[in-house]
């Protein structure tokens, strides 16, 4: 059966409305890999007269909402929403953490794992601050990592390997975490528009976080970096774009182009086939990296995020190169440098590896060991960099 992809998502609301998730579920998985859809074993369900206003804003909740919204006077029906039915099929093509994974990070003797908490007027989150054993004089560089879907801080700073460069380096790591209660797969909601401009949302949440740390430890206020993985990417660039007053560059790993999305169906097709985003005022230094065979985030989408970072700088120097990871996988690295020779941007693309954080550790979740190094080659990237 071949169905636009717009229709089909209308179908896969339809049938998950209809309490039909496996065949929804098996829709959307053929819609997002672009091969035929499966035959359709149900009966005809009623069409909506606006199939996309009742996924967004009626019955079905936004990815993660806690609370449907019915009509009124309507009583609310706990149940599946065809987001937590598309959230669990982008899950399933992604590398699973091994079940003997450490709940924490190992700390050298000396190393602090914070568990502290911001809030404000917009909202709280908890997140996590590494101080390392190491702590060189005066402030000290800050990187922000944002966590991708269903992740925790405990378990990206495990697979990054983060807070072992932070040792080298002389870094504070901040983990903020996204909760179940903001999103049911605890994906940053990159695509909302509420939560994708400045002094609102999750992005007030996050530069709040930031705040606290500037005022509270020893954290230079010039070089302050921002980076996340896939949803947490896309929320990366958004901080970047929203906040260049707080940071000097920003990471994005399989990640979106700010305002790639409005909602959660614009969300599905810049995933599946990529989209160019809105190009915004502050252009930020920014390092991408994406796999080349990346099923869950198109590669186009890294591009894009690229796009906008030299959109300010038409006469930088561009360079590629080709090599090969001590893990085995080929790349190709693009860098658009100044008249200085910093890197403005740089284009990391792995050839054969999936949605997964490159030169990642085993015992986190959605990493791959075979790629070149992504945490150390962000830092190399970001300490270029100060406002």
């Amino acid at each position: 059966m071949n169905i636009s992809f717009t229709d089909g998502m209308s179908r896969a609301a339809e049938l998950t409305r209809a309490g039909k998730l496996d065949e929804a579920t098996a829709l959307i998985q053929a819609l997002l890999r672009g091969t035929p859809a499966p035959a359709d074993r149900s009966p005809p369900i009623t069409r909506l007269k606006d199939a996309s206003a009742d996924v967004i804003e009626g019955t079905f909740t936004r990815l993660g909402d806690t609370a449907a919204r019915t009509a009124p006077g309507a009583k609310h029906k706990q149940g599946k929403t065809l987001h937590d039915t598309f959230a669990a099929v982008t899950a399933t093509g992604l590398p699973r953490r091994s079940a003997k994974a450490p709940l924490m990070p190992d700390l050298p003797k000396g190393a602090q794992f914070l568990a502290l908490t911001h809030h404000s007027a917009h909202g709280s989150r908890a997140y996590r601050l590494y101080i390392p054993a190491k702590r060189p004089e005066g402030p000290m560089p800050l990187v922000v990592m944002m966590h991708g879907c269903t992740q925790s801080p405990e378990d990206f700073a495990i697979g990054t390997g983060m807070n072992g460069l932070a040792e080298e380096f002389g870094c504070l790591i901040a983990w903020p975490a996204q909760p179940q209660t903001a999103n049911a797969q605890k994906c940053w909601n990159w695509f909302r528009p509420e939560d994708q401009g400045r002094d609102r949302g999750e992005p007030a949440m996050i530069a709040g976080i930031v705040r606290d740390i500037l005022q509270d430890h020893p954290a230079d206020p010039a070089r302050v970096y921002v980076a996340g993985l896939s949803a947490g990417g896309a929320a990366a660039a958004i901080m970047g774009a929203a906040y260049p007053d707080l940071f000097a560059a920003v990471g994005v790993h399989s990640g979106l182009p700010v305002g790639g999305a409005q909602d959660v169906v614009t969300a599905f097709a810049a995933m599946r086939s990529g989209t160019t985003g809105k190009l915004h005022a502050a252009p930020m230094p920014t390092i991408v990296f994406h796999g080349a065979a990346d099923a869950t985030v198109h590669p186009a989408n890294g591009a894009a995020v690229i796009a906008h970072a030299v959109q300010a700088h038409p006469g930088v120097k561009q360079t590629r190169v080709s090599g090969i990871a001590p893990g085995a996988r080929t790349y190709t690295m693009t860098s658009h440098a100044g008249g200085d020779g910093r890197s403005i941007a740089e284009l990391w693309e792995i050839d054969g590896a999936g949605h997964a954080w490159s030169g990642g550790k085993r015992g986190g979740s959605y990493t791959d060991p075979k790629g070149p190094d992504a945490s150390r080659e962000m830092l190399r990237f970001f300490l270029q960099h100060r406002k």
